[in-house]
């Protein structure tokens, strides 16, 4: 099957099996690794994308379901060698460890910032809750989001 979509900003097609995800179509065919497999079951959150403005997990989601949508990934929030506020503020904060949940955690980020600019404590726990870090007790990730908002991504 053929498909079309906004990928970072640019028109995109590929073709796809009905059985793959969008992880592997953006791994394998378009060559973004930002996204990661973690769990492969859509749990950690290591492969969250953002498509139509809501973060999902990449690893479950067929890659023909985002047929004539707008998808963004961690590759695209760098705009002309710059980086996004949010991966700024990640970098600030020493909200990066092992930095395998990082691109998930800062992309389901995003997408909590696209819709409220100016979440609570609280909003961003919720919001990341479903992004696994072993490594850290998301002290410092909710302060870089936090930093990131009053910055105004």
């Amino acid at each position: 099957m053929n498909i079309r979509f906004v990928l970072n900003g640019a028109s995109v097609s590929a073709k796809v099996g009905k059985k793959i995800s969008l992880l592997n179509l953006l791994r394998e065919q378009l060559g973004l690794t930002g996204a990661k497999e973690g769990c492969g079951i859509g749990r950690c959150g290591s492969c969250t994308v953002i498509v139509d403005g809501i973060a999902v997990s990449s690893c479950v989601l067929p890659a023909w379901r985002v047929d004539g949508t707008e998808v963004l990934t961690i590759e695209g929030l760098a705009k002309g060698g710059e980086l996004d506020t949010l991966q700024r503020s990640f970098i600030e904060n020493n909200a990066v460890q092992c930095g395998f949940c990082t691109p998930g955690m800062i992309m389901r980020a995003k997408a909590l910032l696209m819709k409220n600019p100016d979440p609570s404590e609280d909003e961003i726990r919720e919001a990341i809750s479903r992004n696994l870090c072993r490594c850290t007790g998301y002290i410092n990730i909710v302060k870089a989001i936090r930093s990131a908002a009053e910055t105004k991504t």
